[in-house]
Parts: C-alpha cells; sequence; structure tokens
C-alpha cells in the first residue's frame, strides 16, 4: 500500500526551501489562515519553533519517489488522545493526491498516533476540502461564525472530527474507492 499511495516521511534539511515554496504557492496561502507570501527567515524562524514542539509531527508526503506535499499533526493531545491535522499539495502533484495524502494521513493518525479523535479546520469557501473530509468520514461538528478577517471581510470556519471509530467502520470501502481510481490512471 505505501507504493500505492505514497509514503509519510520525515522532511529533510534540504527540503525547507521546496515546503516554503508549496506554502507560498497563491493557491495554498489563499486556504490558510496566514496568507501573504512568507519569507525564508520567517519560514525557518517558524520551522526551528515547531522542531522544538513534542505535540506536533510535520511530515513530507513522497509518490513515486517525488515530494508531492505536506501533512501535519498539530496540538497532539496525549491525555485526550485528539490533534488537528492539515495538509497541502505541490502546484505539479498529480490529480488524487489530496485523496492519497488524506488517507496516510487518517492511517498514521490512529494505528501510529493511536488517537480516539483527529480535527481540521477549514476556510468556509474551501469547499472542496470540506467535502474530500466528508467523503472520508469527517462529520461537520461546528460553523465559527465570522471566525477569521481575510480580505477586508469575515470568513465563516468549519471545524470537522472524525472519531478512529468512525474510521475503523469506513476504512475498508475507502481504500477499495482509492485503490480503483489509483490503477485507472
Amino acid at each position: 500500500m505505501d507504493t500505492e499511495f505514497g509514503i509519510l516521511r520525515g522532511i529533510a534539511a534540504h527540503e525547507h526551501a521546496l515546503m516554503r515554496e508549496w506554502r507560498n504557492a497563491p493557491a495554498v496561502r489563499r486556504n490558510m489562515y496566514t496568507q501573504h507570501e512568507i519569507s525564508a527567515e520567517e519560514h525557518e524562524q517558524w520551522w526551528s519553533a515547531m522542531l522544538g514542539r513534542s505535540d506536533n509531527q510535520y511530515f513530507m508526503y513522497e509518490y513515486h519517489g517525488k515530494p508531492s506535499g505536506i501533512v501535519a499533526f498539530t496540538n497532539i493531545d496525549n491525555i485526550s488522545s485528539n490533534s488537528t491535522w492539515a495538509f497541502y499539495a505541490a502546484e505539479d502533484a498529480p490529480k488524487g493526491t489530496g485523496s492519497r495524502m488524506e488517507f496516510l494521513a487518517l492511517e498514521y493518525a490512529f494505528t501510529k498516533l493511536n488517537l480516539h479523535k483527529l480535527c481540521c479546520e477549514v476556510l468556509a469557501y474551501n469547499s472542496p476540502v470540506i467535502k474530500l473530509h466528508q467523503k472520508f468520514g469527517f462529520k461537520i461538528e461546528g460553523i465559527f461564525r465570522n471566525q477569521h478577517f481575510i480580505d477586508n471581510s469575515y470568513v465563516d470556519v468549519y471545524r470537522l472530527g472524525i472519531l478512529a471509530s468512525e474510521w475503523a467502520q469506513g476504512r475498508e470501502l475507502i481504500l477499495q474507492k482509492l485503490v480503483m481510481l489509483n490503477r485507472s490512471k
């Protein structure tokens, strides 16, 4: 399965510039809380701070030997057994990258981190990602009205979550669909 869907692996020091390049792509920035273009210095300061935190884990998503995206688990709470997650893909990532990354992220969350619950937040206008999460079994748990200020207006933020039991229940069907989609290319 790792070779068919790709892998999550550590981010090498020489990949920091690539990570920042993807994060600064207009299509990615538009869907983030922080939307300004991030300088190399700002990125390195942020990355150094993240490396010092035990409640965050960042991964490079690699597909057929090519780095293609970032997966992050943040605010990992070992007592309540939950975490928040996010992801973004390279601009030239092949079709289906988001689905493959999401599958691997859910597998990691519930088998390696042994979470009870995984959550995420999505800006309301990013409906394709909200729908993607729902296809994987995430439920909308709330809408934070006018939560985030962007482009001189307030935007709602959707909070979504999935329980380990929900993932276990839907995993096989999702796996079958992904395998079929992956092989039809």
